[in-house]
């Protein structure tokens, strides 16, 4: 890591927790039932890498639904935020993601990434400040879950992104919000990011240095790690304790 970072910033699913493979079933489990109630027997299941990757990973859950429909060619109302997960509006179809999310991690529990949980504490050993930046509405219960609530200075999560109106990931107001909390200019700040839109929020907002966490099972016409750097990822790793190894394309240590 530059010397010239003085706080970390985190993404949680898919970086300091393994809630997004939680997060491609949910949607999973949800646009198949739409679709297959649309569409017949006959239905183009969705895809619980490049769809995820591209469309919803890292969005809030209403841009997500947005981006998939339309990227499917389905138009929808957007319906009210206050849309029970039966109606069949955009809000309604986020309320349902929602709903399928928690049964899942109320079944299965909730624990960190043993490497990444090894990064934070050697952050937090080396004085740096961090944070996590997450488009859940769920992230404080997610962290606490995980017990990795006291390991985190600052939370800027879906609930404060609505309380303040902050654009989403890829728009990087989510992430310069938690530099602010902490004191600390976007240049002396890292971003820690698995999604393509994490990482180019990461980018937008002109962090000192934006990490990509590489977690996916690839094959040869989908590249993951291709794509984080192609978002402007600095370096990519596999796990944040391969930056504590010096792993890494960019030269991260």
């Amino acid at each position: 890591m530059p010397d010239s970072i003085h706080v970390a910033l985190f993404d949680l699913d898919g970086v300091l927790t393994p809630t997004a493979l939680v997060h491609a079933a949910a949607w999973a489990e949800l646009f198949d039932d739409f679709l297959r109630r649309r569409d017949g027997a006959n239905f183009t299941p969705f895809d619980r890498v490049k769809e995820y990757d591209d469309l919803v990973d890292g969005r809030p859950r209403v841009d997500g639904v947005r981006a998939f429909l339309g990227a499917r060619g389905i138009d929808l109302p957007d319906g009210s935020p206050d849309d029970g997960p039966d109606q069949e509006t955009v809000a309604g179809l986020a309320a349902r993601k929602d709903e399928i999310f928690l049964a899942k991690v109320e079944r299965d529990g909730v624990r960190p990434y043993p490497g990444s949980l090894t990064y934070l504490r050697a952050a937090r050993d080396a004085g740096l400040p961090t944070a996590v930046v997450s488009a859940s509405r769920n992230c404080l219960a997610i962290i606490t879950a995980a017990d990795i609530a006291d390991l985190l200075d600052v939370r800027i999560d879906g609930v404060v992104a609505e309380q303040e109106s902050l654009r989403g990931k890829p728009e990087p107001d989510t992430f310069l919000a938690a530099a602010r909390r902490l004191e600390t200019a976007p240049e002396h700040a890292a971003v820690f990011e698995d999604a393509t839109a994490g990482v180019a929020a990461g980018r937008a907002g002109a962090f000192g240095y934006v990490v990509g966490v590489d977690r996916v099972d690839h094959d040869a016409e989908h590249e993951h790690a291709d794509a984080l750097r192609e978002h402007g990822a600095d370096t990519v790793v596999h796990d944040l304790a391969d930056l504590l190894a010096g792993a890494g394309d960019g030269g991260a240590s």
